[in-house]
């Protein structure tokens, strides 16, 4: 698990709140929890607004702004990751970047951003794809890239087929094998942890179930969703569910220190309707 740092645990607690802000003595009091100074976190609270990824109301209390808003709706899916999915009838979506010309670093990130999270692979220099097995086809996929930050201009389409050699490489793309492993890893870890939370000192098990919480969040908003030939669901399935019993479990050991700290907290069984203790949008707001 890896410790967050000022700027990702901000992104993190505010992610959860689902549109609600925080005040910064909450914040403050998340930030002790982990070893973090109020100096650090008030310092990356600073840069987040002045990057336009947090933002400040009259209260003094913060939320995420609308520039993270694209990556969190992704992120905070993944307790409906299956309503996501299409039958696979054997096409692609693809994306060609050539017209794009050389991007700037800040361009090129947020692109790479985008392919990540929707699971798009290089098959041929400019040339990204992806089965075509998500709600919406290629124009779903066209929209959400693009509200990820793929640039407007980089042409998004459909491929019916592929010869037989493309077919084979496209593919290959994924290490089937590594995902299936991951999703397997993470649901035992998350059953391991929910077995003895409870004999856990309150701060350590609020530390431990924000982060096992963010990992497994993290496996699933990166997973590409590939189509059944390619993945059988199980092992996603499986993770979901023992998320979302975990979920129940990590929202019940925070929920005393966010009221002390006057911060907005929500119900364990809203949790497990709507998904998401810690929704990881660190990974890609700033």
């Amino acid at each position: 698990m890896r410790p967050p740092t000022p700027k990702t645990l901000i992104l993190d607690l505010l992610s959860s709140l689902r549109g609600h802000s925080m005040p910064v003595r909450a914040l403050v009091g998340a930030a002790a929890v982990f070893g973090i100074s109020p100096e650090s976190l008030r310092v990356a609270l600073v840069r987040l607004g002045e990057r336009g990824t947090v933002a400040r109301d009259a209260r003094g209390h913060y939320r995420l702004a609308e520039r993270a808003e694209p990556v969190q709706r992704h992120v905070a899916g993944w307790n409906r990751l299956e309503e996501r999915l299409a039958p696979w009838r054997g096409g692609w979506v693809a994306v060609h970047t050539a017209a794009l010309g050389r991007a700037d670093r800040a361009s090129l990130r947020r692109r790479e951003r985008a392919f990540g999270w929707l699971g798009l692979r290089s098959l041929a220099p400019h040339l990204y794809v992806r089965p075509d097995n998500l709600r919406g086809g290629v124009d779903g996929v066209r929209d959400e890239l693009r509200s990820l930050g793929l640039e407007p201009e980089a042409l998004v389409f459909g491929i019916a087929a592929f010869d037989a050699g493309s077919e084979a490489r496209a593919r290959a793309l994924w290490d089937t094998a590594a995902l299936r492993r991951t999703s397997r890893d993470a649901a035992a870890a998350l059953r391991r942890s929910a077995a003895q939370l409870d004999a856990l000192p309150p701060e350590r098990a609020m530390v431990e179930s924000f982060l096992l919480g963010g990992e497994a969040i993290r496996t699933l908003a990166h997973d590409p969703l590939l189509p059944e030939p390619l993945v059988p669901h199980g092992e996603r399935a499986a993770l979901v569910a023992a998320l979302r019993d975990y979920d129940r479990l990590g929202r019940a050991r925070w929920r005393e220190f966010l009221r002390a700290h006057g911060a907005p907290h929500l119900s364990a069984p809203r949790a497990a309707v709507d998904g998401g203790w810690s929704v990881p949008v660190s990974g890609g707001t700033a």
